[in-house]
Order: C-alpha cells, then structure tokens, then sequence
C-alpha cells in the first residue's frame, strides 16, 4: 500500500539567506518491510543525513513489495503499471531500491519512470539475480563473507570442530544458504558443515536443544521453515533458534546483534544507509547516476558482549578491531565516581582530622614550652633579684657602713688633729666615688639611661666601651647610617640583645675579642655581634638550661624582627638581627657619644662636686641628722 512516509523538513539555508529550499520527492521500495530492523536501519540513516540538508525539502514516500506479491512477470507487470499510474501527477526525483526484489522489479525490461536515476543498496548482487543495471543505477552493495566469521568462532572456541548451519527456505534464505555453502568449502577440511536449511521449526528446536560439545551455530536467513510456516526472521526466528541452542549462535549481520548471536564478521546496515543517502543528495545536486560510483559496503567484526559473558568467551580472543556492543559497565564502572568520591571525602576529613590532631600536638607542645620558659623566666628573675640583694647588702650596705664610720671618726677627729682628719676625709671622698661609680654601673645595667636621653648608638657605644673595661673582653663597636630617631620598642629590644650577647661572649666563647656593629640600609636596621671564640652547636642549644639565646629570639619576634645564630664549634659565634624600620625621612646619622654630650659630662662633675660638699659638711659638723628627729631648722653644732 502506497503512503507518504515522512517529510522532512529544512531548517533554513545556510548563513541566514531568505532563499526558499527547493522541495524534492523521494521513493523508497523495499522488500521486507519496516519490521525488519535492517530496513529500519537504513531508513533512520536516509532520514538523519537528507533531513538536515538545508538545501532541500524532501518528501519520503514508500512501497514494500513481496516476492510472493508478484509471482510471475504478469503480475509485476501489473504492480509497475499501477505505480506509474499513482505517481503520475508527482513522479519522484530520485528511487531508492532496498533489498534483492525491488532491485529486480526495477531493473526489468519494462521500468517505471525511465527517467528517474534509482540508488539501490540491501543485496548482494548474487541475491539479485547479478542484474545488468543501465545507466539510471547506483548505489552499494553489500557482501557475504562467512568465512571471516568462521575464523572468529576458532579463536574463541579453539575445540570447535563442528558447526551447523541454520537457515529457512525462503527464495532469500535459498540464496543465502548458497553463498554460505559455497564460500565454506576450503574449510570442510577443518570442519564439519551441518545444514539444517529444511526442517520444521519445531524439529529444528528440538535439535538444537541436544547438540553435542564443541560445536557451535551459523545463522544465515530464516523466512520460512520446511513446512512453509513463514517468520519474521530477526525478531521472531532468530530468538526461537538461540533460546533453544544449548551452544553459541553466530551470524553474519549486525541487524541479528542484540537478539541473541554472539556476533561475527557482520553486514554494517547502518553504513549501507550513510552510502545511499550520500547517493541520494549528489543525485539531488545534479549529477548523473554513471558520475556516482557503485561501491561495496564495508563489514566490521562486532560482538554482543552479553553473550561474550554468557558463554564465557575472553574479549581478549577476539579479532583485531573487533567492536563489542551492549557492554555493561563493571561494579567499579558504575560505582568509581561514588567511590572516588566517597575516597575524596574520607581523604579531605582525615586530612583535616591529621592536620588538626598535628594542631593539637603543637598546641600541647607550645603550652609545656610555655610552661617551661616561664618556669625558667621565674627562675631567672628570682637568682637576678637574689644576686642583685646579695651584692646591695653584701659589698653596698657594707660599703656605706664603712664610710659612715669613717665619717664619724673624720668627724671627731677635726678638733684634735685637722690634719689627720683632712687626710682621712680625702680617703673617704674617693670611697664615696667609687660607690657612685659602681651604683651609676648597676644602674646602667637594669636601665640604660644613656640609651633613652641619647639615643641606640651612644647607648651601645657606652655600654660596650663599659663593658671592656670591667669584663676584660676588648669589644670593637661600629656603627653607619644609623638614625637618631629609632623607635623606642626597637632601640630597647637591640640594646637587650646586645648586653645579653657580649654576657654570653664573656661567659661562654672564651674569646678575648668580640665585634658589635650597627648599620641601617634599605629600610632595616641590622645588629650584628661576633666573636673568634669556643662556638658551639646551634641545633644542640635548644635543649640547655639556659633561657638568653630564647629570650633574646623573643625579643626580636616581638619588633618584627628576623633573628639568626651561625656558630660552630671552635669557629665563633654570630648573632644577627634585622629589625624593620617605620617609612620616614633619612635623620642625621649619629656620630660618635662621646663628642656630642657635654650636658652628661657636665651633670657628672656637678652630681661629684655636691657629692664632695655633702661629705664635707656632714665631716666638718656643720650639718647633723639625729636619726630621728631631723632639725626643724639649720644651725650650726
């Protein structure tokens, strides 16, 4: 029955143009129908490449024809006359012949439409009659080649030695049948042939359901069993046959792949239908059927890999560019993006869960290390306040015993013998210096006032030039570009630095000799103390008892300062301290302290001369403090 099939409609020409595509007709003859999954193979490719050609709006229009509808020439005669009558009106542009028949009903003496080219594909040409087509033809056509399957089935089941070949009885199954026997006959010496080609469907079963091991099934086309019983022979045949067979079933067209056949060296229906739409639109474009050249049909080895699974047959058998279909993916192939996922997750909380429990650790450490420093902090502070009451009471206190009962007899002295008494007061006055000297030391050391009325390089040029003096331990300062402005914080943390260095210097290296420089230079102030002493190992310091190396670290984290200690044993020690500046306007460098502060020089002279005349009032009588009472007014004794 004649029908429109489909209309496929165009998008639009390309690059926007308002040009109206140009309406073409197309009519498609087949032989089997649309229940044929080749067919529809075929007819779903035509549709995909002519229906997006932007160039053309094609109409389909269909006719299947039977082999059983026109037995005789009479009766094909017949149906091309009607053909002809129905299309009269709108003959197509372009025919396409699919399958053995209608390639035969158009390549008669008599043909519809003589002037319409006719693309064929779907047969081989052993299938239709080998035709002498004319100069309407072209198209594709498709090749039988059993033996390529045949070389499949021995690399997968390697003990095959027997192999029955099933088929109907059909006219297309009859030539099928043929090809297969006549391409098989090199192999008989390797094989076994069995064809079963003319039993009943039910007797067929039945053999299948018993075939002996290591065999295994061909199948070929099966329209109709021995009795005549016809069967739609993919979707209806094939799924009897491989239900029954107790071994794989191959088959040599991938229409048959998914219902049951392992697979093989396959007919590919969907290039069949690439090739003749291609055909179509040159033909469409204008060019001449003999400009288009028939071509052979490519086959491709192709497998079902559920039936790979079913029979348990390795992919790594398989022939070379073998194409596995229907592949289900493995538990880790549905599941690996759960999985990884599921890793990811559990990789980030124990990162962090390591990463906080590695926290915590430092926490616990850094709060024993607290701990510890202030336990050592206390220690220290306490043999400092322990040393400093030992040395008022013991060398101060006693000190200024001694010279106030030495003023005392100065003073009884002054009536009998003057002499004497001026004598013992001179005595008494270099006493009471060199007390003033040792407490304007002490003094320095808990608080440098030189450092704050002066400045950092007067601070430690004086204290360094005090410290050669009493510790015996010659220390060479320099100094360059340093500021007068250095900020107070800054000033006190490198003072500190420098006193607890040169203490280490004289306790520790042994050296005779230490350098102290200061210098200023790209907005950094940089301390550097050195000495050619014992040194020692810097990595071993952490764990002495001592708290200078720590406290001076701190003091520098404190002013945002990068502290660092270089020593070796036997090649010195190295203090460095690079102590950022605030973004000022350069000062005036500081010259040397000594030159710069006769005020200090000048309060030292007065502070000794008021000294001198507190003593000699106190010797000459003319002032007296009872210990009690102090006098309400002066007067003399």
């Amino acid at each position: 029955m004649l029908g429109l099939f489909c209309a496929a409609m165009a998008l639009g020409p390309p690059g926007g143009q308002s040009q109206d595509p140009v309406r073409k007709s197309v009519l498609i003859i087949n032989e089997l129908g649309l229940s044929h999954p080749a067919i529809t193979t075929v007819n779903q490719q035509i549709l995909s490449v002519l229906g997006t050609d932007t160039h053309y709006q094609i109409e389909f229009y269909t006719e299947s024809l039977d082999a059983r509808s026109f037995p005789d020439e009479a009766s094909r005669q017949e149906i091309r006359a009607w053909i002809a009558h129905k299309y009269r009106n709108h003959p197509p542009d372009v025919i396409l012949a699919m399958g053995p028949e209608p390639i035969k009903f158009l390549s008669g003496s008599y043909s519809v439409f003589p002037e319409t080219p006719i693309v064929f594909c779907g047969s081989t040409e052993r299938q239709a009659g080998n035709p002498q087509l004319d100069s309407r033809f072209t198209g594709t056509w498709l090749r039988l080649e059993p033996t390529r399957t045949i070389d499949a089935i021995a690399e997968l089941l390697p003990r095959t030695r027997q192999i029955f070949v099933v088929g109907g009885t059909s006219d297309y199954d009859k030539v099928a049948e043929g090809i297969t026997r006549d391409a098989l006959q090199p192999y008989e010496s390797g094989f076994a042939f069995t064809y079963w080609t003319e039993l009943r469907m039910d007797d067929l079963l039945f053999r299948l359901r018993h075939l002996p091991k290591h065999s295994a099934v061909l199948f070929t086309s099966f329209w109709q069993d021995g009795a005549g019983q016809p069967f739609v022979n993919a979707t209806a045949a094939l799924p009897m046959i491989v239900q029954a067979a107790n071994v794989p079933v191959f088959g040599m067209s991938d229409a048959y792949l998914g219902r049951g056949i392992v697979g093989g060296f396959v007919l590919d229906w969907e290039e069949q239908g690439k090739v003749a739409a291609r055909d179509i639109l040159e033909l469409l474009g204008g060019k001449k059927p003999r400009d288009v050249p028939i071509v052979t049909g490519p086959n491709s080895y192709k497998f079902d890999w559920k039936q790979l699974q079913r029979w348990g047959l390795s992919q790594r058998n398989l022939p070379a560019g073998s194409i596995v279909l229907f592949r289900e993916p493995s538990l880790w192939e549905r599941s690996k993006w759960l999985v990884l996922t599921s890793a990811l997750v559990i990789l980030v909380l124990g990162s962090l869960t390591a990463y906080l429990l590695y926290k915590q650790r430092q926490l616990a450490q850094a709060r024993m290390e607290q701990t510890r420093l202030s336990g050592m902090l206390i220690n220290a502070q306490e043999d400092e306040r322990r040393r400093l009451a030992s040395e008022l009471h013991d060398d101060f206190s006693q000190r200024l015993a001694l010279l106030s009962m030495g003023l005392e007899n100065a003073a009884e002295m002054v009536p009998q013998s003057p002499k004497e008494a001026n004598q013992q007061l001179h005595e008494l006055l270099n006493s009471a210096g060199e007390l003033g000297a040792d407490l304007h030391t002490l003094s320095h050391r808990l608080h440098s006032s030189t450092l704050e009325r002066l400045g950092l390089v007067p601070g430690v040029g004086a204290y360094c030039k005090e410290f050669t003096a009493q510790k015996g331990v010659e220390v060479v300062f320099s100094h360059k570009n340093v500021a007068r402005n250095v900020p107070a914080d800054t000033a006190l943390c490198l003072f500190r630095v420098v006193q607890e260095g040169l203490r280490n210097v004289k306790k520790h290296s042994g050296a005779s000799q230490a350098k102290v420089s200061l210098a200023q230079r790209n907005g950094h102030l940089h301390l550097s103390i050195s000495d050619d002493g014992a040194g020692f190992n810097v990595k071993d310091a952490a764990g002495r008892e001592g708290i200078g190396m720590l406290t001076m670290e701190e003091r520098a984290r404190l002013i945002g300062a990068r502290f660092l200690i270089r020593s070796e044993p036997h090649r010195g020690t190295q203090i460095d301290v690079w102590a950022p500046l605030p973004k000022k306007a350069p000062a005036k460098p500081v010259e040397d302290a000594a030159a710069e502060t006769p005020e200090a020089k000048a309060a030292l002279r007065a502070g000794r001369a008021t000294l001198v005349g507190a003593v000699y009032e106190i010797v000459t009588g003319r002032v007296r403090y009872l210990p009690e009472n102090p006098p309400s007014s002066g007067h003399e004794s």
